[in-house]
């Protein structure tokens, strides 16, 4: 539905969080979801980091508009449908959600959302093709190699969707029914990468998630915590907690 697209991309930038520029994060410099590469083909080549960093909430939405929400035709499809494919086209392409949503309503698995599929769509029930959605995004996931290191935030990730879109499909406005970005800690918004000698709110969560005392101040014991976390996941044992390390303890998406 075309009135959900700003209630839709609130809920998805809540899950993408703010700026990220970790130097083994093979993503590069994101600013809210959005890659330097992408803003780079939205708005010219000789954007930088710094202007990534501005990208403004006009800018922010015509790149998740066109790039994502009108690929999948979201403003064709019915309320809830419409975020639980949204969220899925960013987090995993387009082309992808499509699929899924067509392998739902049992029509032709081309990537286009036509006329047939929206008939389709049209005489199902949008609850129904938000729960078997979500759990074939799920599935797909589980698939992923990668899904032992990353499976506890796309988990996350996913049932909250779920929960957001049932809710718009039942039409309500309710403020309240929408991702709660409130509570603490803040675990969709922007993070600190911390180190040996850091202090604050972020070393507090490192440790609650690591299992061990969470006093705020990183030391020796939650170096080492981190290391042995590290290796047993596949990432690089440096004793440094970024994005990488945060998705795999389950803090971010």
């Amino acid at each position: 539905m075309k009135e959900n697209f700003n209630r839709a991309l609130h809920n998805v930038l809540i899950h993408e969080g703010g700026f990220a520029d970790h130097p083994r994060d093979p993503g590069g410099a994101t600013m809210k979801g959005v890659t330097l590469l992408t803003f780079q083909r939205f708005y010219g080549a000789d954007k930088t980091v710094s202007d990534l960093k501005r990208i403004t909430d006009a800018e922010l939405a015509h790149i998740y508009r066109t790039g994502y929400w009108d690929k999948c035709r979201c403003d064709a499809l019915p309320g809830g449908v419409d975020y639980a494919v949204f969220d899925f086209a960013v987090n995993s392409g387009p082309t992808r959600a499509v699929k899924t949503l067509q392998a739902v309503v049992g029509a032709d698995q081309d990537g286009a959302v036509g006329p047939i599929t929206l008939d389709l769509i049209g005489s199902r029930d949008p609850a129904a093709i938000i729960t078997v959605l979500c759990d074939r995004r799920l599935s797909f996931l589980k698939g992923l190699p990668t899904f032992a290191t990353f499976g506890k935030g796309w988990s996350r990730r996913v049932a909250e969707v779920q929960q957001a879109a049932l809710a718009m499909a039942g039409d309500s406005t309710d403020d309240h029914l929408a991702i709660d970005d409130t509570e603490e800690p803040p675990i969709h918004t922007d993070y600190d990468i911390v180190r040996r000698g850091a202090e604050g709110p972020w070393v507090v969560q490192l440790q609650k998630a690591l299992n061990i005392r969470a006093d705020g101040r990183f030391g020796p014991k939650t170096e080492a915590a981190l290391k042995a976390f590290q290796r047993e996941n596949g990432l690089e044992p440096d004793g440094i907690a970024g994005r990488l390390t945060y998705r795999a303890l389950g803090l971010i998406d």
